[in-house]
């Protein structure tokens, strides 16, 4: 069995002639059978061909609220193991499964499993949608490819309606990280899939771009003392769940308590040995070095920040050799000072992809990875991030950049801010 597996594998990595399928996500909509009403009939025929590809063992990627997934059959071992090697993937990096309905939920569960009270209040006000929970696998179904076998396994509704309609026209739960190489930003438009994965895979159903922008929130919500630990922060945050957790358990003894992982509390255990992605590996890195700028968190005690200016002088000095200019991105919030000071600096040749306003994480949560990933096609040597507060969504946000930045700056704004100082 492993030497089939392994050839149907190295097989999996041949070239496809991929297509792009253009779909509809207006024209879908779900009754409350949790069937699809798809009006427009070029969407049903890419949903449709999409879905017979899932059957052919092949990886499909699909958009979602979140990011672009490269989807794959979850209960099929072979199918679902063509993830890892389309993406690179490695074999200790569990999988997401996502679900159409709640009956399909309840298929991958084991046989009389009571879902607890505070998965069923989180499901009720984040299902579908950008939220992640942890169940107990059932190991007669769900192969050990997807847990990377560990106890637990990661499920989600997607709110998208390609994707929800994807995996109910499939009929079959559908495992699908982001459709990415490994290690690089998200995909957040089809192009971004085209342009990496290339003729990897078979088939890219292009359902405009994303509207969360950053991966969902995982949640485990199984532990003994009945608090929440996020173990990644997402397109849900950690102020909604809060919000409806007080809404929903203030009948409660003591209500549970929000906790997110290496701000709240450290797992070392399940860093090493994840039950759910993002948590080991360095993730979301373009191919050019990242720094991520921090302008306005309080510095550690002793540490004192660089001036603007002098900071510009070491990035000269990273020049290419041959090449007169350096070309630098930045992402910033639009209304950062950087935006407007750069231009008072000579021999560097800026970039500038705003992230949006300073008071609205969400937006920037959006254009993250777009912004990564059009600098980086724009050919420049070196990406600057500046920091956001780690509040709302800005905490999904930074959790990305630091994982993508391969070096921290403390810079000094005040001669952006004040020219005479």
């Amino acid at each position: 069995m492993k030497t089939l597996l392994l050839s149907l594998l190295r097989r999996s990595t041949m070239a496809f002639a991929t297509q792009v399928l253009r779909c509809d996500p207006s024209s879908i909509s779900f009754s409350a059978s949790d069937v699809p009403d798809i009006t427009c009939q070029e969407t049903l025929q890419a949903l449709q061909r999409a879905s017979q590809n899932l059957h052919d063992l092949q990886t499909v990627a699909f958009p979602t609220e979140t990011v672009y997934g490269l989807g794959a059959l979850a209960l099929n071992p072979i199918a679902a193991s063509r993830i890892f090697s389309t993406k690179g993937r490695p074999p200790d990096n569990p999988l997401i499964v996502h679900v159409s309905s709640l009956a399909m939920l309840h298929s991958l569960l084991p046989q009389n499993y009571v879902v607890p009270r505070i998965c069923n209040i989180l499901i009720k006000h984040f299902w579908p949608g950008p939220l992640t929970l942890l169940f107990p696998s059932n190991p007669s179904v769900i192969p050990p490819v997807i847990t990377a076998n560990q106890p637990t396994v990661a499920v989600r509704m997607p709110s998208h309606p390609v994707a929800r309609a994807l995996i109910s026209i499939t009929g079959a739960p559908i495992a699908a990280p982001s459709a990415n190489s490994s290690g690089k930003p998200s995909p957040t438009r089809a192009e971004h899939v085209l342009r990496d994965l290339g003729r990897k895979v078979s088939l890219i159903l292009d359902g405009g771009p994303c509207e969360v922008g950053l991966e969902s929130t995982v949640v485990d919500a199984l532990r003994d003392d009945g608090n929440i630990r996020v173990l990644r922060p997402g397109g849900v945050t950690v102020e909604d769940l809060e919000r409806v957790v007080r809404q929903e358990m203030a009948d409660h003894a003591s209500v549970p308590k929000v906790l997110v992982h290496r701000r709240d509390f450290q797992d070392a255990e399940v860093e090493q040995a994840p039950t759910t992605p993002g948590m080991k590996y360095r993730h979301y890195s373009p191919t050019v070095p990242v720094i991520l700028l921090r302008t306005s968190s309080s510095p550690p005690s002793g540490e004192k920040p660089l001036r603007f200016a002098s900071f510009l002088d070491t990035l000269k000095s990273r020049t290419p050799d041959g090449q007169h200019v350096l070309k630098a991105g930045l992402l910033a919030p639009s209304d950062s000072p950087l935006f407007t000071g750069i231009t008072a600096f000579d021999g560097i040749e800026w970039h500038p992809f705003p992230l949006g306003p300073l008071h609205d994480p969400a937006v920037s949560a959006q254009r993250l990875f777009d912004g990564l990933l059009t600098l980086d096609n724009a050919g420049v040597d070196i990406i600057l991030i500046e920091e956001l507060k780690e509040e709302r969504e800005g905490l999904a946000v930074m959790n990305r950049v630091k994982k993508a930045a391969g070096e921290v700056v403390r810079i000094d704004l005040g001669q952006l801010l004040n020219p005479t100082r």
